[in-house]
């Protein structure tokens, strides 16, 4: 009814009117549609209302309603509560998502942290599992981004240059439990297989650590003529071997023994001895030493 009004409005409004004038007028009266067309809103708001806040949302954890009918997120304070907590009372008591939790807060701001830390320990197991995760797979976690992974990267290199302060520039012999929790801190929980060298003098103090190679799950690549070169470099007397086998099962392979054996040799001839080798598995270790494999 109103775009009949309209159409008769304009119609009789012809009179007096320039020609481009009416020009305009036909073109705005060839834009009105039918009387019986079904319209709607030119513009509509691009953004949808959300449930994650709702009372019902399981990783929002709804809202709180105080007596005045106030309502706020439930984690508002949380952070600040958590905080004070690990403060005054230590981590001992905390559990291991809320000690992740706090790690959480400085790579992801404002929103509720406590769904992704569980999701993470979930997937991983526990917190070793967590920090050791690769980049690729710890993005296939729902809620975590590359500065979640750059902030478990940092810890990572606190726990590695703090287990290794301890074992550096000291007798292995006097800290060898030091030297093996070292060990497996930087390779237990690894998702690939790493080849440490420990390079000794001739007081066995451990004057260098080193990483020579990386593999695949269940290969690492070793040349015992680049072994050799290093300790002639670093004028080492005896070295320690140090591996992981990310399966979790320290047993030496056949493939482990020959390659210690290959290696041996290549430092016999130049008067480095092999002090042993220590297989890091998840929950043990095996030393060649103490199994009489050399």
């Amino acid at each position: 009814m109103a775009n009949q009004e309209t159409g008769r409005s304009l119609s009789g409004m012809r009179g007096g009117f320039s020609e481009e004038a009416l020009r305009g007028l036909s073109d705005l009266e060839a834009r009105i549609p039918p009387a019986d067309a079904m319209t709607s809103a030119a513009f509509t708001r691009p953004f949808r209302k959300t449930e994650r806040l709702s009372q019902n949302a399981a990783a929002g954890g709804g809202l709180l309603i105080d007596k005045k009918g106030g309502v706020r997120p439930h984690y508002w304070g949380h952070r600040e509560r958590l905080r004070t907590r690990f403060l005054s009372g230590g981590h001992k008591a905390m559990p291991d998502y809320e000690l992740l939790e706090l790690l959480l807060f400085n790579a992801i701001p404002k929103i509720d942290v406590k769904p992704l830390a569980k999701r993470l320990l979930e997937s991983f197991g526990d917190l070793n599992g967590v920090v050791a995760a690769s980049e690729h797979r710890l993005l296939q976690v729902a809620g975590a981004t590359p500065k979640v992974y750059l902030q478990l990267r940092i810890v990572e290199a606190f726990a590695h240059r703090m287990a290794q302060a301890r074992v550096l520039h000291r007798e292995v012999v006097s800290s060898w439990d030091a030297l093996v929790s070292y060990c497996r801190t930087t390779m237990a929980h690894r998702e690939t297989e790493q080849f440490r060298v420990l390079f000794l003098d001739r007081k066995n103090v451990l004057i260098a650590d080193e990483e020579q190679a990386r593999g695949t799950v269940d290969h690492v690549p070793v040349y015992p003529r680049e072994v050799a070169k290093r300790a002639l470099e670093l004028s080492a007397s005896a070295i320690i071997l140090v591996h992981n086998h990310p399966s979790g099962d320290p047993t030496p392979s056949p493939q482990d023994i020959d390659m210690t054996q290959r290696i041996a040799d290549a430092c016999g001839a130049i008067d480095v001895s092999i002090h042993d080798h220590v297989i890091i598995g998840k929950d043990a270790e095996v030393s060649f030493r103490t199994q009489g494999l050399f």
